[in-house]
């Protein structure tokens, strides 16, 4: 008995791209995933749900920096036309494909692309050692030492992502996978630009702390740790490198601002000007 095609994905069967729809994976938020066959490789689709049917949240938060090549098309996006809510779908799913892509330069486990079409996204099949689909890191339990390990990992692969430019924006144990090396990060599409988004910081530290609470069931030290911070920090001072030593260690700042010394200074400062005013006029009246 063979899965009944979905009707977005019929389009791809015809024009030979996919041969055979074997399972659905999950149904989400954003999109639903579907297990395929590419020639002789299983492979899966991500097929993204129309604006409209996702539930994802305040998304003008995320497109915040992103960037089109065309003033036309920006233009509207802006005025939200229906060509405009196109180009936006458009954006919203090449940003995934460019994540991916740049992603897996900088050295961050993330499932291969290969290609996107009709707003579907062809990719990596991310398994176990076993060769069955990987699970999430949500549905598997651990010692102290693999949630140590694990953390250690994703920390590396969230500041490797900030070296190349990006802030996931929505990690959480739901959309980390774990294959035979440990965790692969995956759904990327709402993945903002570090130096572009003014809300980056707050979401970076958002990722940083779902994580550490989740590993942190499992080895309690991580639980009062301050990764978020220490990463942003550095990023911020220039002094982030991929492979950094990180601490879970952050000083606030937390030497009181000197108001008053500040006031005094001021009104020192106003007092001196009134007082050369005066000596300026009492001149101008002897001259």
């Amino acid at each position: 008995m063979t899965m009944k095609i979905p009707k977005r994905i019929q389009p791809l069967i015809d024009e030979g791209l996919i041969d055979e729809v074997i399972s659905r994976l999950m149904s989400g938020k954003e999109a639903d995933v579907y297990v395929v066959r590419c020639n002789s490789e299983i492979r899966c689709a991500k097929v993204y749900k129309e604006a409209a049917k996702r539930g994802f949240k305040q998304a003008v938060l995320y497109r915040e920096g992103r960037k089109t090549r065309n003033s036309r098309r920006t233009r509207a996006m802006d005025k939200g036309s229906k060509f405009g809510r196109k180009q936006q779908e458009q954006t919203w799913h090449n940003a995934e494909v460019d994540a991916l892509h740049k992603l897996a330069n900088a050295g961050v486990r993330v499932p291969q692309p290969y290609g996107c079409i009709d707003g579907i996204l062809l990719m990596e099949l991310v398994t176990d050692s076993e060769g069955a689909v990987a699970p999430r890191l949500s549905d598997v339990s651990m010692s102290a030492k693999q949630a140590l390990e694990g953390h250690s990992k994703v920390m590396r692969y969230v500041v490797r992502m900030l070296c190349a430019g990006l802030v996931h924006g929505d990690l959480s144990e739901f959309n980390i996978l774990l294959d035979e090396n440990g965790p692969v990060i995956i759904d990327l599409p709402q993945a903002v630009d570090a130096a572009a988004n003014n809300n980056a910081e707050s979401m970076l530290e958002r990722d940083v702390n779902k994580i550490s609470r989740y590993y942190g069931q499992y080895a309690p030290e991580l639980l009062n740790s301050q990764y978020g911070k220490e990463i942003w920090k550095l990023f911020e001072d220039g002094e982030l490198l991929p492979d950094i030593e990180l601490t879970g260690l952050f000083a606030e700042n937390t030497q009181a601002a000197d108001v008053d010394g500040v006031l005094q200074e001021i009104e020192s400062a106003l007092t001196e000007e009134q007082n050369r005013q005066e000596r300026l006029i009492e001149a101008e009246k002897l001259s």
